[in-house]
């Protein structure tokens, strides 16, 4: 077991001995105390056999087989049967592979559900406004996150797959030209040095991570340490994408913010917003661990957040870990709509409170 990490705030540590928390997020803790690797150091070193000059049919089948032998290699390593020590490097590992097809995917981009289909590669953009390469708005260790992640080395992004009229980040969300330039090789670095800075993570955020799967991908390849990854996302993910992310992220940290009607649309442009979220939180919680997001908005109690926190606990389970959030403010064009022109009330968050209780949910933190 590593050394225990130096207290920042009273709740990192007390959560330690959570153990709601502890049960929930597992592996994640073993791989934060040093008893296990980070998931994407497991995925360099599962062999697949694949010509990576195939079509894309026969590259995703061998991607396909390759997650099963992932999965079966994850286990015996979380058992204690196999030490990564003693596993010889591939000639084309998993990873090899995620990030060939990461590169086609960039060509046609289909990265997010909007599936825009432009050749970033070639310089085009789509909804999202980001180009080939990353460019990042900061990074920064971050202390504000869940008591379990901090401290969090948040690697922000610009540029988003939303257009959300209330974001608190809109200046790095809107703005994808801003920042400065990244490539992968940096990534790995600055994934290392959070590791020296004994971080209890890599957190990729934005804006929102997506549009820089290929580059996120090449990052873990590149990094030579073993420091868990911490997905931060609005899951607005294609399936293709989830697929090429199974395997590599330690936690997905959502964000669930809208029910089944028409209010993802009119706030934050988005189509098919609860079909396609939700079809990504089953994926996520089948591959990994889960840390759901819900930002409750004035006005969205019945609408939203009821039809979320319902859906969690019938499909998720009792157990997930929730973190029900009341820190909404108005700003970026939130006052052009009226019934988020305004702070959330006390009487609003506590009736979430109450239905999050009602619907049996057991493990939501505040």
């Amino acid at each position: 077991m590593s050394p225990m990490l130096p207290v920042f705030r009273p709740d990192a540590a007390d959560v330690l001995k959570d153990d709601k928390a502890r049960k929930s997020l597992k592996r994640y803790f073993a791989a934060t105390e040093g008893d296990l690797p980070a998931r994407f150091q497991v995925c360099k070193l599962v062999d697949v056999k694949a010509d990576l000059s195939a079509d894309d049919e026969e590259l995703w089948a061998a991607h396909e087989s390759g997650l099963k032998k992932f999965r079966g290699m994850l286990s015996k390593v979380d058992e204690g049967e196999v030490k990564l020590e003693g596993v010889k490097k591939p000639k084309i590992s998993l990873l090899d592979l995620k990030i060939e097809l990461a590169k086609r995917v960039l060509r046609y981009c289909y990265f997010c559900e909007r599936r825009c289909m432009v050749d970033r590669s070639a310089g085009k953009i789509g909804v999202c406004g980001v180009g080939e390469k990353p460019r990042v708005a900061s990074e920064f260790m971050h202390y504000g996150e869940e008591p379990e992640l901090v401290p969090s080395y948040t690697i922000f992004f610009n540029g988003c797959t939303f257009k959300c009229v209330f974001c608190q980040n809109w200046d790095i969300s809107q703005h994808a030209k801003g920042g400065v330039e990244a490539s992968a090789e940096s990534l790995a670095g600055m994934m290392e040095n959070a590791h020296k800075q004994r971080a209890r993570n890599i957190n990729w955020v934005g804006g929102d991570p997506t549009p820089n799967l290929h580059a996120i991908l090449q990052a873990l390849k590149e990094c030579k340490v073993s420091i868990p990854s911490v997905w931060n996302s609005n899951m607005y993910l294609s399936t293709e994408a989830m697929k090429l992310l199974f395997g590599t992220q330690d936690v997905y940290l959502t964000d669930f913010k809208y029910g089944k009607g028409e209010c993802a649309a009119r706030l934050s442009k988005v189509p098919r917003y609860f079909e396609v979220v939700a079809r990504n939180h089953r994926l996520a919680s089948a591959d990994s661990e889960l840390i759901i997001r819900h930002l409750v908005m004035p006005g969205h109690i019945e609408c939203c957040s009821r039809a979320i926190l319902e859906w969690i606990s019938e499909n998720l389970g009792p157990m997930v870990r929730v973190n029900i959030m009341d820190q909404y403010r108005v700003c970026y064009e939130a006052t052009e709509f009226e019934e988020i022109s305004r702070r959330l009330s006390t009487g609003e968050f506590t009736n979430v409170l109450e239905i999050a209780d009602e619907v049996g949910l057991e493990n939501y933190i505040i």
